[in-house]
């Protein structure tokens, strides 16, 4: 654990270092850079247009109810899927894990509109992500992408129309096609995170590349006194009394540096449950007493369960497709199209 720790932390410092040190050499080239890329800029060769492809039959039949704030805006399922890509992923990505992403997609709406609508008497599906999924309108989005708008939205309605209508199945039933940003290189089970495991929800290997994930190394701290607020909030029965370096202890781990429980104050807790108390961006973490203060050095971003999307991306850059992306994150399944004709 202790050779764990002193690597992950070595890791850390070695970046912030790092990036002192380009700072230091760059800084001073930056205004000739500016200068010069404004000079090439009129022969850049633009990239090659991307054709649309003709919208699917699938998608674009029957409509889905979806609560977009306070309005219900009926739309085919074509339209939907576009619009949670635009939110879900970034559109920089390969076009094959847009396509991954496109078919996960599709099949977390269909898992939900299959379990009944909980959101309003007139709605099938919603788009908060803490609910269901994120969706963006294409204006917002063409605002959000600036030169790279046109570009950007044919890549994602790419996506939708490539995938028409292919759902991810197990045992003949689309599955609960969970996804997050990125994993700490192996993904989580299931039964990891939540309360009851899936048998497609299983934990695999992830290629994400660290050099490449804004973030993928965070750092929170907490005072004593900040930690022991946010704790006992949650867990009254904790004792953090005494010395702040006896406040945690057992921490334990599946594959990587997933967390899986640790004590604190004497109460046992999943990893999962130190993510949300403290607010961390994963539950993939070190945590260390520095200078007075409780300290986590967090890696990735999101639950960790099913399809980490920048291990998708990669894996596309290795050439691999979106029915190769979609088999290695979830275990066991099938991939066939399916439809829904609500509306």
């Amino acid at each position: 654990m202790k050779k764990r720790r002193t690597a992950r932390r070595a890791r850390y410092n070695f970046g912030v270092s790092a990036l002192l040190l380009c700072l230091l050499f760059l800084l001073p080239l930056f205004t000739v850079t500016v200068v010069r890329h404004e000079q090439e800029k009129a022969g850049e060769q633009e990239p090659e247009p991307i054709e649309i492809l003709p919208p699917g039959e699938i998608d674009s039949s029957g409509t889905v109810r979806v609560l977009l704030g306070d309005t219900v805006e009926t739309m085919t399922m074509a339209d939907y899927l576009t619009g949670v890509l635009r939110a879900e992923m970034p559109a920089s990505f390969e076009q094959e894990a847009l396509c991954a992403q496109a078919v996960a997609a599709r099949t977390y709406t269909l898992y939900k509109l299959s379990a009944g609508s909980n959101h309003a008497p007139d709605a099938d599906i919603c788009g908060d992500h803490t609910c269901c999924q994120a969706y963006l309108g294409k204006a917002q989005a063409a605002a959000n992408w600036g030169e790279n708008a046109e570009r950007y939205e044919a890549k994602i309605e790419n996506a939708v129309s490539a995938t028409d209508g292919q759902t991810i199945l197990y045992d003949d039933q689309p599955i609960l096609a969970v996804f997050h940003s990125s994993s700490a290189g192996q993904t989580k089970s299931a039964g990891e995170v939540w309360t009851q495991d899936l048998p497609y929800l299983q934990s695999v290997s992830s290629p994400e590349k660290d050099t490449e994930i804004p973030n993928y190394y965070s750092r929170v701290e907490f005072t004593p006194a900040e930690f022991r607020e946010k704790f006992l909030a949650i867990y009254p029965e904790a004792d953090l009394s005494g010395d702040i370096s006896g406040w945690v202890r057992d921490l334990t781990v599946t594959e990587g540096i997933n967390v899986d429980r640790v004590t604190i104050g004497g109460v046992s807790v999943r990893g999962s449950q130190v993510r949300t108390t403290f607010g961390l961006r994963s539950a993939s973490f070190d945590v260390e007493v520095q200078d007075g203060k409780l300290v986590f050095f967090v890696t990735g971003y999101g639950h960790g369960v099913g399809m980490s999307q920048y291990g998708a991306n990669e894996m596309a850059k290795e050439g691999r497709t979106w029915r190769e992306i979609i088999q290695h994150y979830y275990t066991g399944v099938t991939i066939a199209a399916r439809s829904w004709q609500g509306g």
